[in-house]
């Protein structure tokens, strides 16, 4: 008697820890980029789009390896790579990543790993671009030996849009700009991809100074760049990829897997006034250079796998 009083009593402990497990909601953990501000807007925006349900906490290192199938948001390359290192099976839900980083990523481990991709794709960039200078035809492409593959795609799209492209290859830094001018004659723009070799902090004013004065436009490759200096650049902006996220997280917690990575749905555009006042370019406003972009991929079927 005193032995199934026990197991009662046990069966009811384990019974109560089980409800208040599932009254506590689903756990997710989530790997900060060490930018403060940043790790802080991206989880407010995380807690509160998925809701009271989910509990969403910090990770330690100690807690990596002991990750079993709660789901870690990482933000960034960074934080990424240290989850992943320390923990090969761990679930993982990357956000601020671009897909030449994710991709192999994710090939090896479907369900498993994926995320919410954080570049913008090319043709997008490209119409943008376009938008912008409606004439335009001929696209500008500055690339290194090791990412000239990253154009191919966008080379084979642009003729659906009236538009080629033409890549100028960057044998060393100290030939970039006589490149960069090279290509500047060809095109009605230069179109600036997320290449780090060829578009970083060192390099971007002088990139931007020389098209300046040839009366050349850049665009992209990202947000950040517009306010140095560039033109325009289109980005997706934070509360669209947590509502994506949010959605790959109840996928997860339904099915036990995520879907593949995938773009937002929606996207912005940045523009810079002062750069189109001094070329002398008049520019349509933000949301119906978007519009246009949206159209142009619609019509084309562009819209759903760009």
């Amino acid at each position: 008697m005193l032995r199934l009083c026990f197991g009662l009593l046990i069966w009811a402990f384990c019974l109560s820890a089980f409800a208040q497990e599932e009254a506590a909601g689903r756990t997710v953990f989530l790997a900060g980029s060490g930018n403060g501000a940043l790790d802080q807007h991206l989880t407010g925006l995380l807690q509160s789009q998925m809701g009271e349900g989910v509990n969403l906490r910090p990770i330690t290192d100690d807690q990596i390896p002991m990750i079993g199938e709660e789901p870690v948001i990482t933000i960034g390359p960074s934080a990424f790579s240290r989850i992943r290192q320390a923990n090969r099976n761990v679930p993982i839900l990357a956000m601020l990543v671009d897909r030449s980083f994710l991709d192999a990523f994710a090939d090896r481990s479907p369900g498993r790993v994926s995320g919410i991709l954080y570049d913008v794709p090319l043709i997008r960039q490209a119409l943008t671009g376009k938008a912008i200078l409606p004439h335009a035809t001929r696209i500008a492409l500055l690339a290194t030996a090791d990412s000239v593959e990253l154009y191919e795609p966008l080379i084979d799209k642009l003729p659906a849009y009236g538009m080629s492209a033409r890549i100028f290859l960057v044998e060393s830094s100290d030939k970039l700009i006589p490149t960069l001018v090279r290509a500047l004659g060809y095109g009605d723009f230069l179109l600036a991809a997320p290449d780090s070799a060829i578009y970083n902090p060192r390099t971007i004013k002088h990139i931007l100074l020389t098209a300046y004065r040839r009366n050349r436009i850049v665009i992209g490759p990202t947000q950040a760049y517009v306010k140095a200096g560039s033109l325009a650049s289109s980005y997706a902006p934070f509360h669209e990829m947590v509502q994506l996220a949010s959605q790959f997280l109840d996928t997860y917690f339904e099915t036990g897997e995520f879907p593949p990575p995938s773009y937002p749905e929606q996207f912005r555009v940045e523009i810079n006034r002062q750069v189109a006042r001094s070329l002398n370019i008049p520019l349509p406003s933000r949301e119906d250079i978007a519009a246009r972009v949206d159209r142009q991929l619609t019509v084309n079927g562009e819209a759903a796998d760009e």
